[in-house]
Parts: C-alpha cells; structure tokens; sequence
C-alpha cells in the first residue's frame, strides 16, 4: 500500500455498532491515544462531531451532541426525585454526568466513582467543556475506584444513583456491573425513596438484546424500572436508558410539574431537557415494549451481559 493509502485511510474513524454495520468519520486529528490499565484510550477530532472520547475503539460521546446524552441520563431522575440532595455517580470520567448532577441547586454532595483515573484525566486536559469545572465544585467527592466495590463496602445511602458505565465488553472493566447482584447492591445504598438512572445501551431495532435483558434485570430488582430512549447523533442510533425505583414512578409527571422543577432548582440552559421532552422520552414504541414485556433473561454474575 502507497504511503497516499496509508495517509487516507488513517484519516478515517470506523466505529463499530454491530458485526454487520459501521459509522464512519473522517478524523481531522488525533489529539490523544494511550492505554490506561483497563482500556485503550483515545481522543479525535471529527468534522461532523468535534472533538470525540473513544475507549477501546467505541466513541463515548462527542463534543457536538454530549449534551443530548447526558441530560437523558441524568435529568429524568433528578427532576422525578422530589428532593435530591446526595447523588451516587458510577462511572462517569468525562465528569459531563457530574456536570449535569450538579446543576440542581439542591444537590450537597455528588460522589463519583471511576476506577480509570487516567480517562478522567485525559478528559479533562482534552475535553475540559465536558466536565466545565465540576470537579472543582466544593460539592464534589472524586473517588478512584471500583463501582461495584463501592456500593457493596459503603455504609452511605443516596437519593439518586447514576451509572454511567461503558459498554459491557468480555473481560471488560465494567462487565459485572450491569448484573442483579450489582444492582442490588445498588438498591441497598438507595435512601428511602431513591432512584437510579442507568445507561442502557442501544434501543435501535435491529439491536435490543442488550436494552431488554436490562431493563428486564432492573424489573427483577425493582418495583419499578421504566425504560426510556433519546437519540443521539454521534451514536448512530437511539439509545435506551432506565430509570428504577421502589417507591418513585419514572415519568409519572405532567410537562408542566417538570418545567416548574426545572425552573425551581435548575441553574443554566437544559439544552436537551423539558417537560415535553421528558414525555417524549419514556413513550417508548409498541414494538420495543413487547419486546421487553415478553424478555426472560435476568443477567447475573454467572451469566454477564456482552455486546459487541
């Protein structure tokens, strides 16, 4: 191959979705690639999305439509939540979770638990918007460590819990944690009257393994565990998200009881978030639901998830 070849190829990003199917972006730079501990580590700037985290060969999120993708994770449990003053966040490095945690005026204490301290530092001498000086905030508590270690050792309880974990790869670092033996250790460190919100993979149709047997695992631990989706851009895709609770119901408020919350507690523009987004989120199609009320697997520790 002529060293042209090489040049052209190199300048291009192949994103894997499934086996069968690929996004590719043209790659203006690389700004960063390195191995941590646990993965592969690199940043790209893109010209369609900008600046992008990629682990292991997956993007993560990117510069143009992070935005989208962390305000569904966080939002639909921090306005269901009727008070929520201790937040949980496992995983997370991009510190954008953090971000969108901190935004509620009635949050005292954010704690966030990654165990590759490296993404959380490579994040933020590359992608410093993403996290816009969240761990600075004197209401942080940064923990290097494992997730799951965390909750089954702690003593503490929380209000909301929010796992922003990568995908659930073989051998990965994050495979036990999208189990029911994880989620009930979760489940204890939940205060009275707490909700977690997970990252629930892609809600495409072509690929729902992953989403369902999620959601169907929450269901096993939860009274409640409400599915819902957001499209993002830089995905390809939908992606699903589920919100549980024992107590709470996921999307059970009107637009405007959630406008007049956001308007009551939030500080900043929610570029991504209102109440008729909020409805919208958790309208999730026929086909989707049926696919999740006919589900039977429960993933656990013996049988972990892995997606492509």
């Amino acid at each position: 191959m002529s060293n042209s070849a090489l040049d052209n190829k190199r300048t291009w990003f192949h994103d894997g979705l499934t086996p069968n199917l690929e996004m590719v972006h043209r790659v203006e730079d690389f700004l960063y690639c390195g191995h941590s501990a646990y993965q592969s580590i690199e940043v790209i700037k893109t010209s369609t999305f900008g600046t992008c985290l990629v682990l292991d060969g997956k993007i993560q999120s990117s510069e143009a439509d992070e935005f989208v993708y962390h305000q569904a994770l966080v939002q639909p449990a921090m306005i269901t939540h009727p008070d929520p003053r201790r937040v949980l966040i496992a995983g997370g490095g991009e510190g954008a979770t953090l971000r969108e945690v901190l935004r509620h005026k009635t949050v005292e204490h954010a704690t966030m638990v990654d165990l590759d301290e490296e993404v959380v530092s490579t994040c933020r001498q590359y992608l410093p918007s993403f996290s816009a000086g969240a761990f600075d905030d004197p209401r942080t508590e940064f923990i290097v460590g494992d997730a799951r270690k965390f909750v089954e050792e702690s003593t503490r309880t929380f209000d909301v819990i929010i796992i922003d974990l990568p995908d659930p790869l073989e051998a990965g670092p994050a495979q036990f944690l999208y189990t029911r033996e994880f989620y009930t250790a979760v489940k204890n460190r939940l205060a009275p009257g707490g909700m977690i919100a997970v990252q629930s993979e892609p809600s495409r149709w072509y690929d729902l393994d992953a989403f369902v047997a999620i959601v169907r695992t929450l269901r096993d631990v939860f009274t409640h565990a409400t599915p819902y989706q957001a499209h993002i851009p830089s995905f390809s895709s939908l992606w699903g998200f589920t919100n549980a609770s024992d107590t709470l119901e996921p999307g059970s408020l009107s637009p405007r009881e959630v406008d007049d919350r956001i308007a009551a507690r939030v500080t900043g523009d929610l570029r991504a978030f209102d109440g008729i987004t909020y409805t919208g989120m958790f309208s999730i199609p026929r086909h989707i639901r049926s696919e999740i009320e006919k589900a039977d697997r429960v993933i656990t520790d013996t049988c972990p998830l892995d997606v492509y």
